[in-house]
């Protein structure tokens, strides 16, 4: 039965698995890792993992825009499956990114999981108080864009973002 839990060192064998399984140089959404993350040794993983988990309780000192944000990793035992984001508020980088991003390893596709996921996601932005929260695609990741619509995902457009041509859908939850 997979759950979502805070990212922890504990899974650092498991994580690097599921990074192998997308492969060199693919960007993983949900797991907020950045180009100068150095995640292959202990010491370096645990540091983005404090990262990770400091991010949900302030700002951080890096830019004034930088949204608030929970991290939780989707595991099944001791296997990482994917990971999603929570942003608070709605800055730039919401605006660019979204409020929640996510992603499911290769080998744990077409499970129902990103579905499942997005579903927890939303009742804790619901615990937040957020009234909708903005969900942003690459325009031909079709199965994320259904995986979205079946969250009650409605299309606002589709426009250029810092990642690229993206579709952009509310999902509205008073």
């Amino acid at each position: 039965m997979p759950e979502l839990v805070v990212p922890t060192v504990r899974l650092h064998a498991a994580w690097l698995e599921a990074r192998g399984d997308w492969g060199p140089g693919i960007h993983e959404d949900g797991f907020g890792l950045r180009p100068d993350d150095e995640v292959d040794s202990p010491a370096g993983f645990a540091a983005w993992v404090a990262r990770l988990t400091e991010a949900a309780g302030r700002a951080t000192s890096l830019s004034a825009d930088r949204a608030l944000c929970e991290y939780r990793w989707i595991v099944d035992g001791d296997r990482v499956l994917g990971g999603i984001a929570l942003r608070h508020g709605l800055n730039e980088i919401v605006q660019q990114r979204g409020h929640i991003g996510y992603g499911i390893r290769p080998a744990a596709r077409r499970q129902g999981l990103a579905t499942w996921a997005l579903g927890r996601m939303l009742d804790e932005a619901r615990r937040l108080g957020l009234g909708g929260v903005l969900i942003i695609c690459a325009v031909d990741n079709l199965a994320s864009a259904r995986t979205i619509e079946r969250c009650g995902g409605v299309l606002e457009d589709i426009r250029e973002t810092d990642l690229g041509t993206a579709r952009r859908y509310w999902i509205m939850l008073a």
